[in-house]
């Protein structure tokens, strides 16, 4: 081991150094000491991974395990606390790092309305979910995996209850972290068995073992282990706590949406790639629910009027898609889109979170409108991220969906279908929110739109970067119709798939591919042009909606029906166990048992009178007993 890897524990290692230096020095750091810790640790890190990026895209360059120390080391079991870089890793360093850094410098005015304490507080929180995060995916074994696992929902528990003054965040934090932790169970119990079955949880030693053992135990592992990629990345059915997520600061909304704790399923299965593919079953059920998810979730975000709720069920249909790339075995494809989908998704919640700021903290797009003027940089970078989620070309959201519809195709014609329909309701949702945002006249008070004006320069910059990044991103994935050999990521990521059986791909002719894609652009222009002639209007007003369409408004009423068939029998079966099981079954044994001493006691205590006389009846009764006891013995 050579290079800047032999030093890529520090790493993970900055962020943590930053969350010690900013939580213990919370009372006496300055502001201003504070941001250029916390910035200043992650841009550190992001330089040194670039550094391990340039060493392992090297020609030749073959998986590196960097041990550290034992983490648990007896007879029979032997977990290394190791880091593993290759391919995979460099890529996700890369992403969350440099998203990372991006949104640090953000907070940095975001959030300069907070008390010192605060203020390094929430920088402290930042760092460590990051270093939960760097963990996660350096691991070199699925326990070290489920360390960072488990630190991002910890993490980001924190993090959705910063403002633990209101009730209904500190609710958002708790259902977030109880959601994650049901699927938590699922990849905990898919360890064990790998352990049980394999004997080790190191990811060379499970995948140089995976085609040996039966096909129904691989299945058995990776269904288990979609369980918990489901409550990470927000699947159905444990979705519903990612747009309740939205109760934390905008910066945190684009750490955990973007680039980092949703996107650790899309890691974990891609990660397993071997396993997936040795399990067809398995493969289908992360596809169906993946379109499944992207389906409903675009279907909900049709008619939410929250900048931030469109975007956070945005993120969850998008996350859809990424899980039916990998269902169809289109790993790259899938990789490809956690990337592009982190530079438009920080781009467009840095965006909302700038419109917030300058909207003094207002959400609701029937109270923008007309903002474009006023907000120049905000609304050209924003629009930008919208036509790259829509898919416009030569935006980096238009490479990396068309590669998983393809793929997607090559699988069943079902899921193409499904997803198209997916992309063109993306597309009209939102542009309806860029329109009501930005275009037609202002909606809210005239005092709020006096107060309007841009962010300043540590919120601008970070989203032309992201902007320039969400035009170039895709780039590197040109797909074969347009420029041969020109993937480049496809090829990046060839070593990471040599065990994997090759994925179903239909392989079309220039000419019908070309056509597809015209014909989907055709339509998602539609989709934006129908968007702009209902909600651009100048004196639009908040919309009428149908029965159905207030059921998309109230989310399919899941929340409720999860409140009905979940939440109330849990606190009813709760509510028996603490008034019946605990105060009146358990409660009274040991109660009782302090009765019966203490009348037992008051009892004996009448015997010890004090008086010879009763002493002597007593021991002359007590002779006599033990000769009658001694007589019926012997007999």
């Amino acid at each position: 081991m050579n290079g800047m890897i032999t030093y890529g524990y520090l790493i993970p290692l900055l962020p943590l150094i930053g969350f010690l230096v900013n939580g213990l020095g919370r009372n006496f750091l300055s502001k201003k000491m504070i941001g250029w810790i916390g910035s200043g640790v992650m841009v550190m890190a992001f330089l040194m991974s670039l550094l391990v990026f340039n060493q392992v895209s090297a020609v030749g360059f073959k998986t590196e395990v960097l041990f550290l120390f034992d983490f648990i080391k007896t007879a029979g079991l032997d977990f290394p606390f190791a880091l593993q870089f290759d391919q995979l890793s460099a890529l996700f360093l890369l992403v969350i790092t440099g998203i990372g850094s991006l949104i640090h410098i953000y907070s940095t005015s975001y959030m300069h309305e907070e008390e010192s304490p605060h203020f390094a507080r929430y920088f402290a929180y930042l760092n460590l979910f990051l270093f939960f995060m760097l963990i996660l995916v350096l691991g070199s074994s699925y326990v070290t995996m489920f360390i960072g696992w488990e630190g991002v929902g910890l993490s980001s528990y924190l993090l959705i209850g910063f403002w633990f003054g209101n009730s209904n965040y500190n609710n958002a934090a708790k259902k977030a972290f109880v959601m994650n932790r049901i699927g938590d169970l699922g990849f905990l119990l898919a360890i064990f068995w790998m352990l049980a079955q394999f004997g080790t949880i190191t990811y060379a030693g499970v995948f140089s073992k995976a085609s040996t053992v039966p096909v129904s135990v691989i299945t058995g592992i990776t269904l288990l282990m979609f369980v918990g990629a489901m409550g990470k990345s927000a699947q159905i059915p444990l979705y519903t706590w990612l747009p309740d997520a939205m109760a934390g600061p905008t910066p945190v909304s684009a750490l955990i949406h973007a680039a980092t704790m949703v996107t650790a399923g899309i890691y974990m299965i891609a990660r397993s790639n071997v396993m997936y593919s040795l399990a067809p079953i398995s493969q289908n059920v992360v596809a169906i629910v993946g379109i499944s998810t992207a389906l409903l979730a675009a279907t909900i975000a049709l008619k939410q009027n929250d900048i931030k709720k469109v975007l956070a069920y945005s993120t969850v249909s998008q996350l859809g898609l990424m899980f039916l790339a990998l269902g169809v075995g289109a790993y790259t494809a899938g990789v490809f889109h956690v990337m592009t989908h982190a530079f438009f998704k920080a781009l467009l919640f840095l965006g909302a979170g700038s419109v917030i700021h300058a909207m003094h903290h207002e959400q609701d797009i029937y109270k923008m409108g007309g903002l474009k003027k006023k907000l120049p940089v905000t609304h050209f970078t924003f629009l930008i991220g919208c036509l790259a989620i829509a898919g416009i070309p030569p935006f980096a959201g238009f490479f990396s969906k068309d590669e998983i519809l393809t793929a997607a195709l090559g699988k069943n014609i079902v899921y193409y279908i499904l997803g198209v329909v997916t992309s063109l309701m993306t597309a009209f949702y939102m542009f309806r929110m860029y329109f009501l945002t930005f275009h037609g006249n202002f909606r809210g008070t005239e005092d709020q739109y006096n107060h309007v004006h841009e962010s300043p320069a540590a919120m601008t910059w970070p989203l032309i970067i992201l902007a320039l990044l969400s035009v170039l991103g895709g780039w590197i994935g040109i797909p074969a119709v347009f420029i041969e050999d020109a993937h480049l990521l496809s090829d990046f990521f060839s070593p990471l798939y040599t065990l994997s059986h090759s994925a179903s791909q239909l392989h079309l002719s220039h000419s019908t591919e070309l056509l597809l894609m015209g014909v989907l652009l055709l339509l998602i222009v539609i989709a934006i042009f129908t968007a702009s002639r209902m909600f651009a209007k100048a004196d639009i007003t908040e919309e009428h909606s149908s029965s159905f369409g207030k059921m998309l408004a109230n989310k399919w009423y899941i929340d409720e029906l999860y409140e009905m068939i979940i939440v109330q029998p849990v606190n009813y079966i709760s509510s028996f166990f603490a008034r019946i099981i605990d105060v009146k079954i358990i409660d009274g044994m040991v109660n009782g048992v302090g009765k019966l001493i203490h009348f037992s006691a008051r009892q004996m205590r009448l015997i010890q009178s004090g008086q010879v006389g009763s002493y002597v009846l007593i021991m002359v009764v007590s002779i006599i007993l033990f000769f009658i006891f001694q007589m019926f013995w012997k007999i």
